[in-house]
């Protein structure tokens, strides 16, 4: 038996580590945490200073009782989770669940899985930092504290099943208020007008710097230039640089990685996480821009090398957070010399985007030569003006750009061309100008990485927290991420050419968004109640707040139940005053008459979801109900929205004798036919299906079904064996069965398929049908 034993979280960083280690060290690894606190609402005994109680989940017994049979026969115990809070909280779980002692164990801490790091922490052990432990400690209690209050809040107030977490909260609220600043937003519409001078490689453009209101305005600008001359007013040449962006922490590597490779933030952390684990980059939850100097050495000897010496300029970047955590690094290639690795692709594209931009914070600036034209017009007092750049030296722009959210780019105008040579006074030829209409844009929508800026920004969660916040907001059905098609809309263009105005009216595109996170309303009905009641849990400086107080603990200097007493009492508190007094929150809103009966109409939330409703139920005569469809919401829908959910389910025809129904479900748009379910293709409005339409989709689902089949059993009819996604299985009742290697599926008789079943079932396996399905 090894005299050492190693523990990490991970099997594959346990994989990794053990290749530089000797036959003295067994490296094992505790697969993340090892205990929990225990489910039910005695967890934290709050009396009794916030004292908790634990639990080795049932998963993890296996796991635990081999660690402690390894650890009582090892003369040393090394205890190497990942060096933050979360790491070191997993730390001394292992060490009290172990039953460790102190003499006989070491924790050692490294950012990068490499040989030399991991003898350099050997060499260097300590003991567990319980300040670290402790500002764990008071963010799981305090989120356990939240969670477990003001959930039954929720259930009584708004809806069963709901729940309510510190962070998530603030996140919902930001996406809520965001989408209402949108459906306040007025579209103003304004001309732009572009002027096209000179021919071929001569042209340029040059743009008015004032915007007309009224096309009238425009128009008589366009009718004023028709005999107009144009002149060089002035020229102005200036030099202009740019510095390259800091290497990355977690959450502008969470940015980036949207941006440029389309990832999702749990994608990305995901990724990154094999990175690191296999050795290729350095620790991937931080918020440092800090490069160690072995780092900056090799990065300079790879430029050099690569590029030559002009484009090599040393850089340390400082960490604008006050709060970053520990002293970590940035997200960095462990060697600078890998430029790329072997691996899966979506691990090659995120090292490559982590290697390059890490080499390019230590590059020299881009230089550019900037040249203002101002263009006189004889007929007018505006001024035309003209941008042009050209790049005198690439600089870091050899290797990376960073890219930009799409609503800093909004009122981005294309500087970057290259102006033709011009000469104050030179008379200039007009080959076009233009006035089009442009509308004024709404603040863009939140994608997952733009939600993590702005949560950065106030001061808000932790680069451990930003992914798991995001994933569940979208888990608990309080925001969606998805995509949702524009609307058309008309606009106008005046063209001046060969001294004639044409008027055109010409459409685009707009509104349409892809990966873009919006409010349930669910979401925003328990926004608006917590914004109510609990105040402090959605404001965000209060929030912020709470992070640093977090800070404070890990760094010794405030006690961490002192800090839980000041939160807790207040909110407990609040918590009774809301069950006592605050009014059932539904969200509903009047919308109107119906116009044939005169009843009164109103949209509000249900058990079952929004729904809209026709008549009140004090009336004789019972109301009418019908759900919403996706993408309307209840502070959004119109009367003439509601009154068209009432014209389904209608009748499309008949088919085999008998009637095809269409309708909308929880699940979407679908055709009922024959006490059958068929869904409706995407894009397809339920409105508008025909008779032929409806038998075309039965008939295509048919034929599906037809070629998923493979065998049924007069025996049973609920028996079948079916060609799925991973290939052939029996679907037994609920059950979803492995069908064994090398067996035939359609030599399988009833009596082996009950087998299976019942072998299956005795393994405790739970059903894999549709009651057990994950909700997409």
């Amino acid at each position: 038996m090894a005299k050492n034993l190693l523990i990490v979280e991970s099997p594959a960083k346990a994989k990794t580590i053990e290749g530089y280690l000797g036959k003295d060290f067994t490296v094992k690894s505790s697969y993340g945490h090892i205990r929990d606190l225990v489910k039910s609402e005695d967890a934290i005994d709050i009396p009794n200073n916030f004292a908790q109680r634990y639990e080795v989940p049932a998963d993890k017994k296996q796991v635990v009782s081999e660690l402690k049979k390894l650890a009582k026969e090892a003369e040393m115990v090394w205890l190497a989770s990942d060096e933050d809070r979360e790491g070191e909280a997993i730390s001394w779980h292992l060490f009290e669940t172990l039953g460790l002692k102190e003499d006989k164990t070491k924790r050692i801490v490294f950012h990068e899985i490499t040989k030399p790091a991991i003898m350099r922490a050997i060499e260097n052990p300590r003991t567990i930092d319980y300040n670290l432990v402790n500002a764990q400690q008071a963010r799981r209690v305090l989120d356990r504290l939240v969670g477990f209050e003001l959930s039954p809040v929720l259930w009584k107030k708004v809806k069963p099943s709901l729940s309510a977490g510190r962070v998530q909260s603030v996140a919902v609220r930001l996406i809520v208020e965001r989408e209402r600043e949108i459906n306040k937003f007025k579209a103003e519409a304004a001309f732009r007008v572009v002027a096209i001078f000179g021919k071929g490689r001569e042209a340029f453009r040059a743009e008015l710097p004032e915007r007309f209101t009224q096309q009238e305005e425009a128009e008589k600008f366009l009718n004023d230039c028709i005999e107009a001359s144009f002149t060089v007013k002035s020229l102005e040449t200036r030099p202009t640089k740019r510095s390259p962006a800091a290497p990355f922490t977690t959450s502008t590597l969470q940015q980036e990685a949207s941006r440029k490779l389309g990832f999702s933030v749990s994608r990305t952390m995901s990724v990154a996480q094999r990175l690191y684990e296999s050795g290729k980059i350095t620790y991937m939850r931080t918020d440092s821009v800090n490069l160690s100097d072995t780092a900056l050495n090799a990065a300079e000897q790879q430029i050099v090398s690569a590029y030559g010496d002009k484009y090599h300029q040393l850089r340390k970047y400082k960490t604008k957070s006050a709060s970053a955590q520990e002293a970590h690094e940035a997200i960095r290639p462990t060697y600078f010399n890998e430029h790329t690795i072997d691996g899966e692709n979506a691990e090659k594209r995120l090292y490559e985007l982590i290697w390059k931009r890490a080499i390019a914070s230590q590059m020299s600036e881009a230089q550019f030569e900037k040249t203002t034209a101002k263009i006189n017009i004889s007929t007018r007092s505006e001024d035309l003006v003209a941008n042009g750049e050209v790049m005198k030296f690439d600089g870091f722009l050899k290797v990376y750009l960073e890219s930009s959210d799409e609503d800093e780019d909004n009122n981005q105008d294309e500087n970057n061309a290259i102006l033709p040579p011009l000469s104050k006074g030179q008379v200039l030829s007009l080959q076009e100008m233009s006035a089009t209409e442009r509308y004024s844009r709404p603040p863009a929508r939140y994608t997952e990485a733009s939600l993590v800026k702005k949560l950065e920004e106030l001061g808000i969660g932790r680069p451990s927290t930003y992914a798991p916040t995001i994933s569940t907001v979208q888990n608990r059905g309080y925001v969606l991420k998805e995509d949702r098609e524009g609307k058309t809309r008309n606009f106008k263009v005046l063209t001046l050419k060969e001294k004639s105005i044409k008027r055109e009216e010409k459409s685009e595109n707009t509104g349409a968004e892809r990966n873009k996170l919006f409010p349930t309303d669910i979401g925003a009905v328990v926004n608006d109640f917590l914004v109510q009641h609990f105040t402090g849990i959605v404001d965000f400086n209060f929030t912020a707040n709470v992070e640093k107080q977090f800070d404070e603990i890990a760094q010794g200097l405030t006690e961490w139940t002192a800090m839980i007493k000041s939160f807790y009492f207040p909110f407990h508190e609040g918590v009774e005053s809301t069950i006592q007094t605050a009014d059932k929150a539904r969200g509903e809103r009047d919308l109107g008459i119906h116009p044939e009966s005169g009843k009164k109409m109103s949209v509000r939330i249900g058990r079952y979801g929004p729904f809209v409703q026709i008549g009140e139920a004090e009336e004789d005569e019972k109301p009418q109900y019908a759900s919403l469809r996706a993408g309307q919401m209840i502070e959004t829908i119109t009367l003439e929205d509601a009154l068209e959910l009432f014209k389904l389910p209608k009748k499309v025809g008949v088919y085999e004798d008998k009637e095809m129904t269409v309708a909308i479900g929880k699940f979407g748009p679908y055709i009922r036919h024959n006490s059958s379910f068929y869904s409706l293709p995407k894009g397809v409005d339920p409105m508008s299906v025909t008779e032929q339409q409806g038998i075309e989709i039965i008939e295509e689902k048919r034929k599906k079904d037809a070629e998923k089949l493979i065998k049924t059993f007069e025996e049973n009819a609920d028996v079948k064996i079916l060609n799925g996604r991973w290939g052939p299985y029996i679907e037994f009742g609920k059950l979803n069965v492995k069908i064994p290697k090398g067996k035939e599926p359609t030599t399988l008789t009833y009596d082996e398929c009950k087998a299976l079943a019942d072998a299956m079932e005795k393994d405790g396996k739970k059903p894999a049908g549709k009651k057990f399905a994950k909700k997409k």
